[in-house]
């Protein structure tokens, strides 16, 4: 039987990881083993991880978003603290956190000297912490400035201020572009109407104003007006608030960069675990698991191989591991979550083969 990962026993943390015992379980966490949380936040995960890895491991943990970072430095100091009191904290940090975006995880890594990682855990998407952040534009039901950016406060991976928020798209965009990232990235079927109201009303300003009137586009459905399947439960400018953080974060871009260098640098051994929140990010991650479990990839129509591909990767997981209905029932956020694991090879010769655990 698994051994049920430790809950938080620290005050002054609200945060419910997602998908917690599943995720240690994937990653298979050892004592004295390397892991690196690639989506830190506030440190739910990693405080589980640290735990299970001390005395003797080491965690890296990275996030765009400096607010955050500090909620989790004193969450899993208070981890390092309590081993260190029971004299089984190693000589040296047990964890080390950086400013950054994972897709900048090869970079981030080397300029630590960082041994190889025994496990890697991408958490994607919004946090709670975020959401519920005054002043950063991502909740649809707080007043606040089309911003919606991960670091406000911090360089790019280019080593840019991240400069685009969601009012320079809002405002600035062209029709075509707005139609673009709210169909592409919102999956939204209202996209071309949504982009004419917008174009109809700019300047808008504030989160409240755009979801108002997204909600009044046609086909929309105000929360609570009693009328159709999104009646109090999905607000209509769910999809269009998504798209705009995805268009202002490259959140999409970065997953395909932070996948292929977190399949590149992990251990042979080593478990790659991914929760997303939405197709789009779960197609990305699905695809990118299937072709590097495969060996040739050349296109059908070429007789003989000439690509040289190997399999990198044996998925573990068949299908999507979803949460279980009490862990939803007490935290309704993680409804929408799907996790993918899959573990690197050994060997280029070995044949991946799926397993669940």
């Amino acid at each position: 039987m698994e051994k049920e990962p430790p809950s938080s026993q620290y005050r002054g943390f609200s945060h419910r990881p997602v998908l917690l015992r599943e995720t240690v379980q994937y990653l298979v966490v050892q004592r004295g083993g390397v892991y690196i949380d690639c989506t830190v936040g506030e440190g739910g995960h990693s405080e589980a991880i640290l735990q299970a890895c001390l005395p003797g491991g080491w965690l890296l943990g990275i996030d765009p978003d400096s607010q955050a970072l500090e909620r989790a430095r004193q969450r899993l100091e208070q981890v390092s603290d309590l081993q260190r009191a029971e004299g089984l904290r190693r000589h040296g940090p047990s964890f080390t956190l950086v400013q950054g975006s994972y897709a900048r995880l090869e970079e981030i890594t080397r300029s630590l000297g960082c041994p190889e990682p025994d496990g890697i855990l991408l958490d994607l998407g919004l946090s709670s912490f975020q959401l519920e952040s005054e002043g950063r534009g991502f909740s649809l039901q707080r007043e606040a400035p089309l911003d919606m950016r991960f670091d406000p406060d911090t360089t790019s991976s280019s080593g840019a201020r991240q400069a685009l928020t969601a009012a320079d798209v809002v405002n600035d965009y062209s029709f075509d572009d707005l139609v673009r990232v709210i169909s592409s990235y919102g999956e939204e079927p209202r996209a071309r109407s949504i982009a004419r109201a917008i174009i109809r009303q700019r300047p808008l300003r504030t989160t409240l104003e755009l979801a108002e009137l997204v909600a009044g586009v046609g086909g929309g459905r105000r929360p609570g007006s009693g009328r159709g399947r999104r009646s109090g439960k999905i607000h209509p400018a769910t999809r269009t608030f998504q798209a705009l953080r995805i268009e202002v974060n490259s959140e999409l871009d970065n997953l395909r960069a932070g996948l292929k260098q977190a399949i590149s640098i992990l251990k042979p051994g080593g478990r790659l675990v991914v929760i997303s929140y939405h197709s789009l990010e779960d197609r990305i991650v699905k695809e990118a698991f299937s072709r590097e479990a495969k060996g040739c990839v050349c296109p059908p129509r070429v007789p003989v191989c000439i690509c040289g591909h190997t399999p990198t990767l044996k998925v573990l997981t068949r299908r999507v591991v979803k949460p279980l209905p009490e862990e939803v029932r007490i935290n309704p956020r993680s409804r929408s979550a799907c996790m993918r694991a899959s573990e690197r090879l050994t060997y280029a010769t070995e044949q991946p083969e799926s397993t669940e655990i």
